[in-house]
């Protein structure tokens, strides 16, 4: 329950997390001019996930592509930061799924996987492959 006030708080009060020349209009925060689109990331085993960390900003809206290879079965966990984050909705070949919260995500075969979301609590956060140790496999993400 808390979390749906804190999200119907946020809705109602887009204004106060848009720059003050951005106008979102009729959607708020999920209009069109507040969406931004993140690299995609190719999951393959044994290679990196991305360049450079991510520098999100509370109150807009991303888009990322997650592509597996099929280079084996990897997924990708990051409890703190799907906590951190209000997902819209997770789209799989077409199919549009809006669940209430994520904890992981994993590909078993060669497939994508886009998710979008309103970045919400500032603070440091990851995306790691389970059971890795590299810095290389994991996200680094930044949330002012």
């Amino acid at each position: 329950m808390k979390h749906a006030i804190l999200l119907a708080s946020l809705l109602a009060a887009n204004t106060a997390f848009a720059d003050n020349d951005d106008d979102l209009g009729m959607a708020g925060l999920l209009s069109g001019s507040n969406k931004i689109d993140l690299p995609e990331v190719i999951l393959s085993v044994g290679e990196p996930l991305s360049d450079a960390p991510w520098e999100l900003k509370s109150g807009k809206y991303y888009e990322v592509e997650f592509t597996a290879d099929g280079s084996g079965e990897i997924g990708l966990a990051g409890n703190d930061f799907f906590r951190a984050i209000w997902v819209d909705e997770v789209v799989i070949e077409g199919l549009e799924i809006r669940p209430y919260a994520l904890h992981s995500i994993e590909f078993d075969d060669a497939g994508t996987m886009e998710i979008g979301f309103v970045a919400i609590k500032p603070g440091t956060y990851e995306l790691r492959i389970p059971g890795s140790t590299g810095e290389s496999q994991a996200i680094q993400i930044e949330i002012e």
